[in-house]
């Protein structure tokens, strides 16, 4: 798959594409990153990408023509028209069920957005989808296209060390994951400070119930609007909802 970056800090994102686990991905093109300089394509000597808002007010506004002129190179190197994804706080919430649709998919080109923000105009021609990462501002779009890649990547066949590592993530299934612990056995002496012991008791089965169990009650507690989503999706069974109502509600 492959991802066009159109951004006017490209440099942010090669730190990122040389470390971690994705990195395999991006070395082998497995997952083809490819970075572009906005200001590349400005047409004067100051290589301007931004000018002052009609209309008055505080900021700069990313100007039309130069954005086209990028895109128009990035859909001329393309073998076929990927979608243009664009960040923005007015997008859709960036969730797992969108990643994995995603990271099915030929990939995107990433419009990271920087100032007040985009001609709307460019955004009406040429965007397909808006994401935000949440109820929040950031300065620039960076931030929330390598949130996109990361996610995106790690979901790519080889690309964890073991393959039903994502499977066990956090929304996989609707809900949030389990807590996880490793050795020492013991950190001191409060019952909370032990490993629980049916995560040593080598049965299977009681571990994949606890850890379900676990599962449910950190959902509910934290995000009982998923737990709502997962019931009405169908996703809980009779043995979910019994424990919910014995146990966490």
């Amino acid at each position: 798959m492959r991802f066009d970056v159109l951004t006017l800090f490209p440099e942010l994102f090669e730190p990122f594409l040389r470390n971690g686990v994705t990195r395999r991905a991006y070395d082998s093109r497995q997952v083809d990153v490819r970075l572009w300089q906005l200001r590349d394509f400005a047409d004067d000597n100051y290589r301007r990408v931004d000018d002052r808002p009609y209309g008055g007010g505080p900021g700069m506004v990313m100007l039309v023509e130069p954005l086209e002129r990028a895109l128009a190179a990035v859909q001329a190197d393309q073998p076929e028209r990927l979608p243009v994804i664009h960040f923005s706080p007015a997008g859709a919430p960036m969730t797992q069920s969108r990643v994995r649709q995603l990271a099915a998919g030929p990939g995107a080109v990433l419009l990271c957005g920087r100032y007040e923000g985009i001609d709307h105009r460019f955004i009406s021609r040429h965007v397909d989808e808006e994401i935000s990462l949440g109820d929040f501002v950031l300065s620039g779009g960076e931030l929330p296209a390598l949130a996109l890649l990361d996610a995106v990547t790690r979901l790519q066949p080889g690309v964890l060390n073991d393959a039903a590592s994502h499977q066990q993530d956090s929304f996989s299934d609707g809900l949030l994951d389990c807590p996880h612990y490793s050795r020492p056995e013991k950190l001191g002496d409060e019952p909370a400070d032990a490993v629980p012991e049916v995560l040593m008791s080598g049965h299977h089965g009681r571990i994949a119930r606890w850890r379900r169990e676990q599962q449910l009650l950190v959902t509910a507690r934290r995000r009982p609007d998923l737990i709502a989503a997962a019931r009405a999706a169908g996703q809980l069974s009779a043995t979910d909802e019994r424990w919910l109502r014995e146990n966490a509600l």
